[in-house]
């Protein structure tokens, strides 16, 4: 699938501890903006939106997480790296057990590598740090 030439199922979890959210460091180069998203990824095939979050997490982060509650679904179309997405958002709130705890990940992913490290939320609703997608204030 090209995620640049058709819409994108995913699924995001919400993590949140001691009023952090782990989220993931993103960087456009077209922009020059840095932001930060959920972690989480690609639903595929015959595979249910909890699980690819399960799968994601593993794959990306090492780390086990238990799937909480469904909290919505959200259209996103965006600009990104100067090239149009269209993504649809499956949101659960999660939980990272303890023994999978750090303050910061190393993501392995396919397309690039990256960080993931908690955040205060405060950061994102003052505007200090920016947080895609909007839809996910709703829920924080």
């Amino acid at each position: 699938m090209d995620k640049f030439k058709e819409i994108r199922p995913i699924a995001l979890g919400i993590a949140i501890k001691n009023n952090k959210l782990l989220v993931g460091e993103g960087f456009d180069k077209v922009k020059n903006q840095t932001f930060y998203r959920c972690l989480g990824g690609g639903i595929e095939f015959l595979e249910k939106s909890s699980d690819a979050l399960k799968r994601e997490f593993k794959e990306e982060i090492g780390a086990d997480i238990a799937v909480k509650n469904f909290l919505g679904i959200s259209e996103n179309i965006f600009t990104y790296q100067g090239k149009n997405a269209h993504e649809l958002i499956f949101f659960y709130s999660i939980e990272i057990s303890d023994n999978d705890y750090k303050e910061e990940y190393h993501i392995a992913d396919e397309d690039d590598s990256g960080i993931a490290k908690w955040i205060d939320i405060n950061e994102f609703k003052n505007k200090n740090k920016i947080l895609y997608p909007e839809e996910i204030f709703k829920y924080i």
